[in-house]
């Protein structure tokens, strides 16, 4: 089976999200839940359809069991492959591998997180995940992480290429502007570039207006075989590449602090796809710092390495720009449950549909979508998605 059979062969047929900001007394398993019956609901089926599985959850250990426990369901393909906030994107190939085999028919992708009004909070959560599995070459530093490499990284670029704070700044005043056309996000007040430079600083250079949200939210959608999609009550949207990549695990890890393994994944889904940077339409790139969105223009080609700040001045991603980045306002604005590939594969949907709203992009027919995971970019999964004119 080579990677070319597999562009086209699946189409996501519903989505669904659920408890996006603020949750109060939900858990992350009724977060998914609700989220996964709006996803399966969207597609025409009902969860006895679902026979298919792809989770993952950085805190609890075997979360697939509790999944299909909660749901109900028995499925005959599961996959909890957990390599970060990417994992959600990746599984788009072991789903697609899965249904072309014909092991299942119909697969649902889903998570949940409480982590802003559960009681388990972030911090707690990052002193259990460090003391199970710490870094042997940075835990005995203490380091804020993930911020604190993610600055290291951003400190490095500003240095190695003359990217300024500004230009970080244009990242969250763009994810900003995309937030206020859309009445799901979080955090829709007013932004500026000055409000971001002047903010609280949180691990220089970063203020806390580079950081991403924290928030509670479930998301899901629902991929079947092609054919199978052709009978879906809304339009279905393709899965044109896929492409997987992981360099190293921590920030000490790096060979380069500016290159990013999206420079491999993304070669890899524009193979499978036969697309390239010019044919994409709109993009939902993983910002859970403002400088991860910078990093991946560059490693997907949208501009050469090093230019990623000036690409973005002038409100070249925002609304009214050049290039549509993050049209939900990302997980700086709109939400960022501690894990936003599976929000990234959603808003890249409804684009597609057409269903959007006021910050529709007119005529989208392609989307590229970029997962991030772990604390130094460690993890990176591209997905080229299209309508079905471009198969």
């Amino acid at each position: 089976m080579s990677g070319s059979s597999l562009r086209g062969s699946i189409a996501i047929t519903g989505v669904g999200t659920a408890g996006c900001g603020e949750a109060a007394g939900l858990s992350e398993l009724e977060l998914l839940a609700l989220a996964a019956h709006a996803a399966v609901v969207d597609a025409g089926l009902t969860m006895a359809d679902i026979d298919g599985l792809c989770t993952a959850n950085l805190n609890i250990a075997m979360w697939p069991l509790n999944v299909v426990e909660y749901l109900g369901i028995r499925p005959t393909f599961i996959e909890g492959t957990n390599i970060g906030g990417s994992a959600f994107v990746a599984h788009l190939l072991q789903a697609a591998l899965a249904l072309q085999a014909g092991i299942c028919n119909a697969v649902l992708v889903c998570y949940g997180s409480n982590q802003r009004t559960g009681t388990f909070g972030r911090r707690e959560r990052t002193i259990a995940r460090n003391s199970l599995d710490p870094a042997p070459y940075e835990a005995p530093y203490a380091p804020f992480n993930p911020p604190s490499s993610y600055a290291l990284i951003a400190a490095r670029h500003m240095h190695q290429y003359g990217t300024t704070r500004p230009q970080l700044a244009e990242v969250a005043v763009a994810a900003r502007g995309w937030a206020r056309l859309n009445p799901e996000a979080f955090s829709r007040d007013p932004l500026s570039i000055e409000d971001v430079l002047n903010a609280r600083m949180v691990s220089d250079p970063f203020g806390t207006h580079d950081c991403c949200l924290v928030t509670d939210g479930g998301g899901a959608f629902v991929l079947t075989r092609a054919e199978r999609a052709k009978d879906a009550p809304q339009p279905s949207v393709y899965m044109l590449g896929v492409g997987t990549a992981a360099w190293h695990r921590t920030i000490s890890g790096m060979a380069d602090l500016t290159i990013t393994p999206s420079v491999d994944s993304g070669c890899r889904a524009y193979a499978m796809s036969g697309l390239g940077p010019a044919d994409i339409d709109v993009l939902q790139l993983y910002d859970a710092f403002t400088i991860n969105p910078i990093l991946a223009l560059e490693d997907l080609g949208f501009c050469a390495k090093g230019e990623g700040g000036p690409f973005v001045e002038g409100g070249a991603i925002g609304p009214g720009g050049r290039l549509p980045v993050n049209t939900n306002g990302g997980g700086l604005s709109c939400v960022q449950p501690n894990m936003y590939g599976t929000f990234a594969v959603i808003e890249a949907v409804r684009q597609l549909r057409g269903s959007c709203g006021d910050r529709q992009v007119a005529g989208a027919r392609a989307a590229l979508v970029n997962g991030n995971g772990g604390n130094a970019a460690a993890s990176q999964a591209t997905a080229i998605l299209g309508t079905a004119e471009t198969l």
